[in-house]
């Protein structure tokens, strides 16, 4: 594998620097609107929603902090406490903190989860700012990632060993390789893989991403037929049962469009149905996609204008 360079700051070409306290703030439910979704039509957002009892969240606050300062106006940081202000987190389906998501344009582009180290944050916002490159690791995984869109499930596999074979605990690898798994429908490979985790990577996002696909696997096999389910539906618009368990059917076949549109259709239409059940759903939908798959992208920025219309 080629290592590309890499390098930070340069596309850093915003206008001038507003003053460091400008690039930092708290919000709340109620300044919310106005200090993110207003404030992203004008430049990136990034809101970092965090709780007084998150020990890691302690630990990225100062590191994100000092990046968006050195990043000179590139973009202005958020900070929400979910204890306080539980609403929009729930809305937007974080379940694990820290969470950071990008706003641009109103709505949540790009995410990530967790304590990452400074030159990932940095990463990130060099990525909202314009292209970068990555290490040669990052680079191979980044080139499974690419595969597996393309459909080449097997040669990512294998791409992804090779990384376990030099990095062994590499959390995005051993997801990458379990999520292979399942394409593949070896889903006693991929829980094996799972189980495996050392336990002080269990709770990774990524691999929480794979229990979640593994549950809809579950889930999904006690499931009707698709034609029936469509019947219902063209005789009963509003027969929220048959547009749910059809939505995970038509996930576990890849259409993750269809899913989410039959989903949002629920929220629309009758949110409150079986105690918020559609959007909970859309919620495991996204944590088993993943917080930068383009479907869960698209997903929460629909759900957010539902919810913030």
């Amino acid at each position: 594998m080629n290592q590309p360079s890499y390098s930070f700051g340069s596309s850093y070409q915003q206008e001038p620097a507003p003053a460091g306290g400008d690039l930092v703030r708290d919000t709340t439910t109620q300044t919310f609107a106005k200090d993110v979704i207003e404030e992203s039509r004008r430049q990136p957002v990034l809101v970092d929603f965090w709780a007084p009892w998150c020990g890691p969240c302690k630990q990225l606050t100062p590191v994100l902090e000092k990046v968006v300062k050195g990043a000179k106006g590139a973009v202005r940081l958020v900070k929400m406490n979910i204890d306080d202000h539980p609403q929009v987190a729930g809305q937007l389906g974080i379940q694990s903190i820290p969470a950071v998501i990008a706003f641009v344009d109103g709505q949540p582009v790009d995410g990530f989860m967790g304590a990452v180290p400074e030159g990932q944050i940095k990463a990130f916002i060099e990525k909202l700012a314009g292209p970068g490159g990555a290490s040669e690791i990052d680079a191979a995984l980044e080139e499974a990632g690419a595969l597996i869109e393309a459909g080449a499930v097997a040669d990512a596999a294998q791409i992804f060993a090779a990384v376990l074979a030099a990095e062994p605990e590499n959390v995005k690898a051993l997801a990458g390789l379990a999520s292979c798994h399942l394409a593949m429908g070896q889903v006693d490979q991929a829980k094996a893989l799972i189980d495996s985790v050392p336990e002080a990577k269990a709770a990774d996002p990524q691999i929480a991403a794979v229990r979640a696909q593994l549950a809809l696997i579950e889930q999904t096999a006690e499931l009707g037929e698709e034609g029936e389910l469509r019947a219902r539906i063209a005789e009963n618009r509003k027969d929220f049962a048959a547009l749910f368990d059809l939505a995970l059917l038509r996930n576990a076949k890849g259409d993750r469009e269809e899913a989410t549109d039959l989903l949002l259709e629920i929220v629309r239409v009758n949110r409150n149905w079986e105690e918020d059940k559609a959007r909970k759903q859309l919620v495991q939908l996204f944590e088993a996609w993943g917080p930068t798959d383009e479907a869960t992208l698209s997903g929460r920025r629909r759900l957010s204008s539902i919810l913030f219309s």
